[in-house]
């Protein structure tokens, strides 16, 4: 399945992508209540795999009924972050070859980690505003691996097991901060630089999530182009070695890296960062685009 969450009166509602439409789910279900059926993206996230069976079969026979009155086009939706509260977003550098070759950086020798924060989140085709304190915001198409069961000490051979699923995302950089010290994370962790979505596809749907092309495209004109498969480490290395060290959580996020293509891996005479009117979308086969344009910071 496809989830998603938009914004409804204020409100984060859950949303199920099909083929005629986004169901409402929590519309549906206030005039037709079922037991135990989740309405946010969380608790669906936590659900057992019974909840989950149930919620298939529900939507199922929603859709074979044609009672299309709870669908809502794509296009009306104020989307939100595809995920709403994770515990924990953890994120790994340098992960892919092409990416560690043209930055000159040495392939390293385990995952390269470091984290971001809720206020990172933001949503499908929400407007980002770009930091005053930067004139270096660069763009990294990234996998998203969000976790679904709990995670301690998982081998790599188990790991996938404990994924829910996975979603594009946008691990937005400003250079001229996370460069500034040997510590990344001020220049990833400004609001909105992490927007997620717009789905996050089951893992049920992802026969396998290193072998995915992904891309972006800056004003149309195409940046990154490449695939998971160039991975230093591959999803299962990432989820074993993070749950040596953490508990992983329904809801964790873990970005997996970026590939090359990215500003900060031109030559200095060719590096031209973001700007206001900028839009970005990045791409993951299987997991969507997602869309987000740029706009000046107003400053309170």
């Amino acid at each position: 399945m496809k989830f998603l969450t938009f914004i409804k009166e204020g409100k984060e509602t859950l949303g199920i992508l099909t083929e005629e439409g986004v169901i409402d789910l929590e519309a549906v279900l206030t005039e037709e209540p079922v037991k135990d059926i989740p309405t946010n993206i969380m608790d669906v996230i936590s659900s057992d795999t019974d909840t989950l069976s149930s919620l298939s079969h529900f939507v199922n026979s929603l859709l074979e009924s044609n009672n299309y009155s709870y669908m809502i086009q794509e296009h009306e939706l104020h989307f939100g972050p595809c995920v709403t509260r994770p515990n924990k977003i953890i994120c790994v550098g340098l992960n892919y070859r092409r990416h560690a070759d043209e930055t000159n950086a040495p392939y390293p020798e385990v995952p390269i980690l470091f984290n971001k924060f809720s206020n990172t989140l933001t949503g499908h085709k929400q407007p980002i505003a770009i930091p005053k304190v930067t004139d270096q915001l660069d763009y990294e198409v990234e996998l998203g691996v969000v976790i679904g069961k709990t995670a301690k000490y998982v081998t790599k051979e188990k790991a996938l097991s404990h994924v829910f699923g996975y979603c594009t995302a946008n691990d937005l950089s400003a250079r001229d901060l996370q460069l500034k010290t040997p510590q990344w994370l001020l220049g990833k962790s400004c609001d909105d630089f992490s927007p997620i979505g717009p789905y996050l596809v089951t893992a049920d749907e992802i026969s396998d999530p290193n072998n995915l092309r992904m891309k972006t495209y800056v004003n149309g004109e195409l940046r990154q182009n490449s695939s998971t498969s160039d991975m230093i480490f591959r999803v299962e290395e990432i989820i074993s070695y993070i749950s040596q060290h953490m508990t992983l959580y329904p809801g964790d996020i873990i970005l997996t890296g970026t590939p090359e293509g990215v500003v900060l891996g031109k030559s200095p005479d060719k590096q031209v960062y973001l700007k206001p009117g900028d839009v970005v979308s990045a791409d993951i086969e299987h997991l969507g685009t997602l869309t987000n344009s740029f706009i000046e910071e107003l400053l309170v």
